[in-house]
């Protein structure tokens, strides 16, 4: 098993930038904000928060996602 790339504690917009495969995977969880000032300064785990998403949840399927692109 592959370790995890993106973390919770990543910054969403850094997340994107290093792993733009990650992108359809955000956008599935209902997190269209890449474009928000908050994406700026805030990490995954802050936003998956403000969106009443699950941050673990999320980045295991982003992880996932990563590792089956490679």
């Amino acid at each position: 098993m592959s370790e995890a790339k993106v973390t919770k504690d990543m910054g969403i917009l850094e997340a994107v930038e290093q792993y733009p495969d990650s992108v359809p995977v955000f956008q599935a969880f209902g997190m269209h904000c890449f474009g928000c000032m908050a994406a700026r300064f805030e990490n995954i785990e802050q936003g998956c928060a403000a969106h009443g998403i699950d941050a673990d949840e999320m980045v295991k399927a982003i992880n996932n996602a990563l590792s089956a692109v490679k």
